[in-house]
C-alpha cells in the first residue's frame, strides 16, 4: 500500500520492508566476513559452509564473529520496538527506554552484584534483566497510584532513574574495582556474547513484538488524545501500563547482554517514521529492521576503524546519536 507523508514523497511500506530486509543481509554478510583477522571470498566461504581445511576460519566466523552479530541484530531490533512504543503511547518524540528506567535499574543491578558477589559475574546478564524489569514494575505501580497518565509515567521514570543512578556513584565511590568491572556494561558492547545467551532475550523481544502489532489499532487511537480514545471504549491507563512493559521487557532484554546501548531507541523510530508515517503496524517491523542494521553497521565500524583496538558499540553509536538528539532538540516543527 502506498504511504504519502506530508512532505509529498510517496513511499511503498511493503516495498521498504524488504528493501531494508536486503540492506540487513548484506550487512550481516559484510560483519561476519570483516574483522581484525582478514578473509577472502573463498576463506569465507569456505569457513561458512565448513569446508575441510577451513577450521580456522569456521571458528572465527561460528565462536567470534556471528554471535556478535546477532547479538547486534537482537539489541537493535529490541530497542528500537521498544523507542518506538515508548514515543507512541507518551506523544514525546525524545522517549527511550532509558526513560522508564531500563538503564538505571539494569546497571545497578549489575554493579550490585559486582560489589556484593563479585564471583558471580558471570550471572550479570541475568541480573541485569531481572534489575531492569523489576524497577520498571515498580515506576508502573508508582505511577498507577497517580493516574497512570503519559506526563506521570515519564516523571515517575525521571524520578526512578536520578535515584539508581545516585546509587551506582554512590558504590563505585568506594570500590574502584566494581566501577572497572562495570564500565564496559555501562558503555554497552558486543564482545563476548555467545549464541546460547540470545534464546531467552531473541523470544522475548519476539512475543513482545507480536503483542504490539496486536495492539498497534489501539496505540494509534491513543494519538488521537486520552480523551477521544477513551470515547471510543479504550482504557488507557490499562493499555499505557501494558505497553509500557511490553517496551520494558524489549529494552531489558537487549539491555541484559548487550549494555547499556544508548541512543538506539531514540533515533530509530524518527529515521523510521521518514520510510511509513505514524502508523504502528507498519512503523514497528521497518523499526525493528533499521535497528537491527543501524547496531550492526556501528558494532562493524567499532571492531574496524582502529583494528585490532575495538572500540564498543555504545561508543559508537553516541558519536551517531548526540547529533541526531541535539538536532531533535532544535528542530522547531516536527512533520510525519
Amino acid at each position: 500500500m502506498l504511504k504519502r507523508l506530508k512532505n509529498g514523497v510517496i513511499y511503498n511500506s511493503g516495498r521498504c520492508i524488504l528493501i531494508l530486509t536486503a540492506f540487513l543481509v548484506l550487512s550481516v554478510l559484510a560483519a561476519v566476513r570483516i574483522g581484525s583477522a582478514s578473509l577472502s571470498w573463498v576463506q569465507f566461504f569456505g569457513g561458512l559452509f565448513r569446508v575441510d581445511g577451513y577450521s580456522v576460519q569456521t571458528t572465527i566466523i561460528y565462536s567470534v564473529r556471528l554471535p556478535r552479530v546477532c547479538g547486534a541484530v537482537v539489541a537493535g531490533a529490541g530497542l528500537s520496538v521498544s523507542g518506538v512504543i515508548l514515543q507512541s503511547i507518551t506523544g514525546n518524540e525524545l522517549a527511550a527506554p532509558n526513560i522508564i528506567g531500563v538503564n538505571a535499574g539494569a546497571g545497578f543491578a549489575v554493579i550490585l552484584l559486582l560489589a556484593v558477589f563479585p564471583e558471580m559475574a558471570l550471572v550479570s546478564p541475568l541480573f541485569a534483566f531481572c534489575g531492569a524489569f523489576f524497577t520498571t514494575a515498580v515506576i508502573l505501580a508508582v505511577a498507577a497510584k497517580t493516574g497512570g497518565t503519559k506526563s506521570n509515567v515519564i516523571l515517575t521514570g525521571v524520578a526512578f532513574t536520578a535515584l539508581l543512578n545516585a546509587g551506582i556513584s554512590f558504590i563505585t565511590m568506594f570500590d574502584s574495582d566494581v566501577l572497572a568491572s562495570y564500565s564496559y556494561f555501562s558503555v554497552g558492547g558486543l564482545s563476548g556474547v555467545r549464541l546460547r545467551e540470545l534464546i531467552f532475550p531473541f523470544a522475548l523481544i519476539a512475543l513482545s513484538f507480536l503483542l504490539a502489532l496486536l495492539l498497534s489499532p489501539r496505540i494509534d487511537t491513543l494519538a488521537l488524545g486520552d480523551g477521544t480514545a477513551a470515547a471510543l471504549g479504550i482504557n488507557v491507563k490499562v493499555l499505557r501500563i501494558i505497553c509500557v512493559m511490553i517496551a520494558s521487557a524489549c529494552a531489558a532484554s537487549a539491555v541484559s547482554f548487550a549494555g547499556l546501548l544508548g541512543f538506539v531507541g531514540l533515533i530509530v523510530p524518527h529515521i523510521s517514521r521518514t520510510f511509513t508515517g505514524s502508523s504502528m503496524r507498519k512503523l514497528l517491523p521497518v523499526a525493528a529492521i533499521t535497528g537491527a542494521v543501524l547496531v550492526v553497521i556501528a558494532d562493524l565500524i567499532g571492531r574496524t576503524l582502529f583494528s585490532p583496538t575495538e572500540i564498543p558499540v555504545g561508543i559508537v553509536m553516541a558519536m551517531l546519536g548526540a547529533p541526531f538528539f541535539f538536532w531533535l532538540l532544535l528542530r522547531k516543527n516536527t512533520v510525519y
